[in-house]
């Protein structure tokens, strides 16, 4: 990957980490409910990790197999997420576009883990 493009994707991974850990913050009541929440139940009310990541792909153009290479592309060295399952996968796009959401909302999860443990920290 260039650096201009590892440079663009630490851009867009930093946004969506902002976006989403302000919306948990405010859905959950402050940090360390949205902290709690995100742990226990990623998918669960008040976080919905993978309805973010879907909204996030489509406001930056990354709904799509190129978009998903993009993003697969920065997350080449990652392992996949336990569990990841092929059920439901007609064609090699779907399955590049299920991998780079899979992988990102991992991603995100994490990073974002990061974010409110600083808040948290530092009386966010």
């Amino acid at each position: 990957m260039n650096a201009h493009e590892r440079q663009y994707f630490q851009v867009l991974l930093s946004m969506a980490v902002d976006r989403f850990s302000q919306r948990l913050i405010q859905r959950n009541q402050g940090v360390d409910g949205a902290l709690d929440k995100l742990r226990r139940d990623p998918q669960g009310d008040g976080v919905w990790l993978d309805e973010f990541v879907d909204a996030f792909f489509r406001d930056a153009l990354l709904d799509n197999p190129a978009g998903a290479c993009f993003v697969l592309n920065a997350l080449a060295n990652r392992p996949l997420s336990p569990g990841e399952s092929l059920d439901g996968i007609g064609t090699v796009g779907e399955l590049v576009q299920r991998l780079a959401v899979r992988q990102f909302a991992d991603l995100l999860r994490q990073k974002t883990e990061e974010a409110l443990e600083q808040a948290a920290m530092f009386g966010g």
